[in-house]
């Protein structure tokens, strides 16, 4: 068995695989932002439990619903399940981007991205002194 195939790998490779999903996704939300009637889309929470029972949904893909919005086709959500976020503003427009949420959103998860990668890094640096490899 590789060390790619260990499980804290396979899990870890998962959560960073969601991040960049949603970072794509959250990209998507601002290029929209003044898009008349476009709603806000988030990425379902990514849960190890569901990774680990191999449940994660990877069926769902985004559709363009007007020619005026920018193309959803290979928007990036990997198959990650996609949901319309829950927000209580609304533009003149119709459009329920956020741009202040949107941000945050994108700090949040670029965090949450680093310390992923900083995990893996770390597990890697482990198996390696524990194989006695200090390189």
């Amino acid at each position: 068995m590789g060390i790619a195939n260990l499980p804290i790998f396979q899990a870890l490779k998962s959560k960073m695989d969601w991040h960049q999903a949603r970072q794509k996704l959250l990209a998507e939300n601002v290029a929209n932002a003044e898009t008349p009637g476009y709603r806000a889309k988030d990425l379902e929470a990514f849960s190890f439990e569901r990774m680990l029972k191999g449940q994660n949904s990877r069926s769902v893909a985004t559709t363009t619903t007007n020619a005026r919005h920018i193309s959803a086709a290979n928007s990036g959500n990997d198959g990650f399940g996609v949901r319309s976020t829950a927000n209580f503003e609304i533009t003149p427009e119709g459009n329920s981007v956020v741009l202040e949420d949107e941000m945050m959103k994108i700090a949040s998860n670029q965090m949450d991205y680093q310390a992923a990668t900083s995990l893996y890094t770390r597990s890697l640096k482990l198996i390696r002194s524990a194989i006695g490899r200090n390189s």
